[in-house]
């Protein structure tokens, strides 16, 4: 611009400087707050997001008609998880800056420890879900033995097959603690498919074959325990404090928001599935001013109300099919027991309810329990995942 044209202005040179210095000033702040403003409702929408995914889960979302701890909620509860778990990657991402500085970087470590100690209980929840895999084979014996008309009429044999597979799979339903067979250990990973793993051989007699069927490749220590599992992963589990939500700009609350949402998972995996000293006295004390806790709060009760009743109180685990497992092996075990050939027609009657329901159950164990072992290798390569960006981020920003 030419010099002649500042000529005659009344404005001197210094005050001009000032007038431009404050003019940007406020740019920066008008560009700040919009920053804050946007951060702000990232972070409420994530919350929100939260707190739809679980309401949906508890039922109250008009999408939770799958019954509570069936093989269809479980998975839908994975799928939760795996959507909170990403947006919360982006979160991380969006404000890898702020995850290099304290007190950020401290929540965010103890996060992936949590995570970390997690990968555990998806390991030990994978080896209950071939147990539980184990347990099907029996059951197929029982189906074949007890096969409904047009099928010959039952003769001894297929009931001493039929008598010998309920035995065996009583057995192998008991919780470790309480089963005279010992385990082998062959370590298996998320690395290895289940499917090419070496399966124990069937044993010629009861006691001995209940003891090769519950000999899986464990992938978890003889001493470990899941009830101390989950009490680590909630360990120092504290809902942050205000100076600590203004200090990080809010993002202290999606780190609790996401270590609660992980712990409640965890829990409700081990709660469902077959592990080793499973133990549901986790306690969760998440403020109810949280839009979010409401729905997982609820789900807390509703699940420890089920484990509490008369005849899950030494169920292997609360999953809804267990539940009709038990049952269905249960009374047909009592209607096999002193049953003379030929049948009367009430107890024929009986058996074939029995044989429907639990062949009703085997399908269904059939159909979803791969594509649960899928969605828990999926969480357990998530948490990997996720903790190696977020440490390779705050690295690089620390540098």
């Amino acid at each position: 611009m030419p010099a002649t044209d500042y000529q005659g202005s009344s404005v001197p040179f210094a005050s001009l400087g000032r007038s431009i210095l404050s003019i940007r000033r406020d740019q920066v702040h008008a560009m700040d707050g919009h920053h804050d403003s946007a951060q702000e409702h990232e972070l409420e929408a994530f919350q929100r997001r939260v707190a739809d995914l679980f309401h949906d889960l508890a039922g109250g979302g008009g999408g939770g008609g799958d019954e509570l701890m069936s093989l269809a909620w479980l998975r839908k509860l994975l799928d939760t998880f795996l959507v909170c778990q990403e947006e919360f990657r982006v979160i991380l991402f969006n404000h890898r800056g702020a995850a290099s500085r304290a007190p950020l970087d401290r929540m965010i470590a103890e996060f992936f420890d949590r995570g970390v100690k997690a990968l555990d209980v998806c390991n030990a929840v994978r080896d209950g879900i071939e147990q539980v895999r184990q347990w099907q084979k029996h059951l197929e014996i029982v189906l074949r033995a007890l096969a409904p008309a047009p099928a010959p009429a039952l003769g001894e044999g297929q009931l001493r097959r039929a008598k010998k597979a309920l035995t065996d799979l009583a057995i192998l339903m008991l919780d470790e603690k309480d089963a005279a067979s010992a385990l082998s250990h062959r370590n298996r990973s998320f690395g290895r498919s289940g499917r090419d793993a070496h399966r124990s051989s069937p044993s010629a007699s009861a006691g001995a074959g209940a003891g090769h069927f519950r000999s899986l490749s464990w992938s978890v220590s003889r001493s470990w325990s899941a009830a101390r599992q989950l009490q680590a992963i909630g360990t120092n589990l504290a809902a942050p404090r205000s100076h600590e939500i203004v200090a990080t700009g809010g993002l202290a609350v999606s780190v609790y928001t996401m270590s609660s949402v992980l712990l409640f998972v965890m829990w409700a995996l081990v709660a469902a599935i077959p592990c080793q000293d499973r133990g549901l006295q986790t306690h969760f004390s998440i403020p109810r001013s949280f839009v979010w806790a409401p729905p997982i709060l609820s789900l807390h009760e509703r699940i420890l109300e089920e484990s509490k009743r008369k005849d899950r109180k030494n169920s292997t685990g609360l999953l809804r099919e267990i539940h009709q497992i038990e049952k269905w092996a249960h009374q047909l075990s009592d209607l096999t027991d002193n049953l003379q050939l030929p049948m009367p027609d009430e107890k024929e009657m009986e058996v074939r309810q029995g044989v429907d329901e639990l062949a009703l159950v085997c399908h269904a164990m059939k159909e979803g329990l791969e594509p649960l072992e899928r969605q828990v290798r999926e969480v357990f390569h998530r948490i990997v995942r996720s903790r190696t960006e977020g440490l390779d981020s705050m690295s690089h920003n620390a540098e």
